[in-house]
């Protein structure tokens, strides 16, 4: 584990202090413009991030710009949108993470230590009766969504039957997080014209499926290129040891992590880019 950045920057404003000091060869020198006290506490930044994101054994991914003024992707009341992507030029991707069975401790951690933007698709009947774990992360700016209470093929299912299944997670994901989802994740991405149907008399806009799915070291994508693209929903999931043949859920992040910094891109909050009714 790398040291603290508290640390870091006590020794290095100590050393610059001194070679102040030295150079003038008199008393103590002025305070540094504002500019430059603005850089020194830029690049002190950076330095946290950089031993945060070592502690994991990552490397920090490229910051991800500001959120954008004008939303590119606007979802409407009258028709349900499915998507996979956001139509930006922007070189950022998003991840959502599915079901939440697995409640590693750990993960929450690397969260808090990363800051990595991620949208929570939850299941009623995985999360119950640990509705708290996902309170902190949700409490790191990260979105709570639906997705149904049990985890059924939507398609097998009449009007009522979806209904039940988006409409009932709503009520429990806003009593136990506040706040009413607007997204959905169809289990096995699979839906169709009824659930866009359940999906709008139950106030949510948009269905949202993937561009490539995180495994276990490696990703599968849409793409026979295997590449990622500006703008491309990833698919994770809460899994631990047992359907990780014997991997954590912060080792599958971190791996997932690798391969977006590898193609040159950042990781953005995909509600801020989704604009709701």
């Amino acid at each position: 584990m790398l040291p603290g950045g508290r640390g870091v920057r006590a020794a290095a404003g100590a050393v610059a202090f001194g070679l102040l000091v030295s150079a003038c060869d008199g008393p103590k020198a002025a305070d540094p413009p504002k500019r430059e006290r603005a850089v020194d506490a830029i690049a002190g930044e950076r330095g946290d991030a950089r031993a945060l994101w070592a502690r994991w054994g990552l490397k920090p991914l490229r910051p991800a710009p500001a959120p954008p003024a004008v939303k590119p992707l606007r979802l409407t009341r009258r028709d349900v949108k499915v998507f996979n992507h956001v139509p930006t030029g922007d070189r950022v991707v998003f991840i959502t993470i599915d079901d939440g069975a697995e409640k590693d401790p750990k993960f929450v951690r690397m969260l808090e230590d990363l800051r990595v933007p991620v949208s929570i698709f939850l299941t009623d009947d995985a999360i119950r009766p640990h509705y708290a774990y996902f309170q902190p992360i949700q409490k790191l700016g990260n979105a709570v969504q639906n997705h149904t209470l049990n985890h059924p093929v939507m398609t097998g299912l009449g009007l009522d039957g979806q209904k039940r299944q988006i409409c009932g997670a709503q009520r429990i994901l806003k009593q136990r997080y506040g706040v009413s989802p607007t997204l959905f994740r169809p289990p096995f991405g699979l839906w169709n014209s009824l659930t866009k149907q359940a999906a709008a008399s139950c106030g949510v806009h948009g269905i949202v499926l993937w561009r490539a799915s995180m495994q276990i070291n490696d990703m599968q994508y849409d793409d026979p290129a295997r590449k990622l693209h500006p703008g491309d929903v990833l698919l994770a999931h809460f899994r631990g040891p047992k359907e990780l043949k014997g991997r954590t859920m912060t080792h599958m992040f971190g791996r997932m992590l690798m391969r977006i910094r590898r193609q040159g891109f950042s990781v953005a909050r995909l509600e801020d880019y989704v604009q709701t009714p």
